[in-house]
């Protein structure tokens, strides 16, 4: 990752992403003053190192910056040093950003029945997210439930649209956990997992966000997958500010 980020360009393609996410090859070439060859290159090598992701619309190939390998690094070595500068400029770029659909990605060291039980299970679950459990009898149409002994009440409800173990899951999703995210309206969260050798790539895609909503709903993500690898890779808890929070 650290090889991908030394070179300014690449930098700077992370910074156009970040100001406006789902770009194309020929909306990002137009900002550089080199050739679509050149940025596809670049582009390659960010893909290659995880910190952008690539979706098919149609003819076009969207590119999103995924921010979870750095919250990783953070995870481990800044939030030792640095936790209050590191968690300002965090919720600083979470301000900036206003994007209708956000993607991430992760690889983890385990089979796709163990990381389908570690999203399925609530007991799993509240290890990884915040201490909140999610109840549900996991088939398609059925509702779900977030909630956790800390919290005081609901966290979060939805519907399970689509339910292929242990490779896809599509839900609904409306947010309860503070004043701020009740009125924000219902999103989606897809779990797509790919076995790649020993391991499984995650890719979380959380869209039909309204533009400009709030944080909340998906400033998250990064910690979650952090500590859902976390936990499937060594057992441990990811005890970062905030990670237990509704744990009781």
């Amino acid at each position: 990752m650290f090889r991908a980020l030394a070179d300014p360009t690449r930098r700077s393609l992370l910074d156009e992403l970040f100001e406006a996410d789902g770009q194309t090859l020929t909306a990002l070439g137009e900002r550089f003053s080199m050739s679509r060859f050149g940025v596809m290159k670049h582009l390659k090598v960010l893909e290659e190192a995880g910190l952008v992701v690539t979706r098919r619309r149609g003819r076009e190939k969207l590119h999103f910056l995924n921010p979870v390998p750095i919250r990783l690094v953070h995870d481990r070595w800044v939030s030792k040093y640095a936790e209050p500068w590191a968690a300002s400029l965090s919720g600083l770029k979470t301000r900036l950003e206003s994007s209708m659909e956000k993607m991430f990605e992760i690889y983890i060291r385990t089979t796709p029945e163990q990381l389908w039980e570690a999203i399925t299970d609530p007991d799993i679950r509240s290890k990884y997210q915040f201490g909140m459990r999610q109840t549900s009898d996991w088939t398609p149409g059925s509702r779900y439930e977030m909630g956790g002994p800390g919290a005081p009440g609901l966290l979060g409800e939805g519907v399970n649209l689509e339910v292929e173990p242990p490779r896809r899951l599509v839900q609904s999703m409306v947010a309860l956990w503070s004043d701020d995210v009740k009125n924000e309206g219902t999103s989606r969260v897809t779990w797509e997992i790919e076995p790649i050798g020993d391991s499984c790539r995650l890719t979380v895609t959380h869209d039909q966000l309204r533009d400009g909503a709030n944080e909340e709903l998906y400033g998250g993500w990064p910690m979650i997958l952090s500590g859902l690898k976390t936990w499937l890779e060594t057992g441990q808890l990811l005890t970062t500010p905030g990670s237990l929070l509704y744990g009781g």
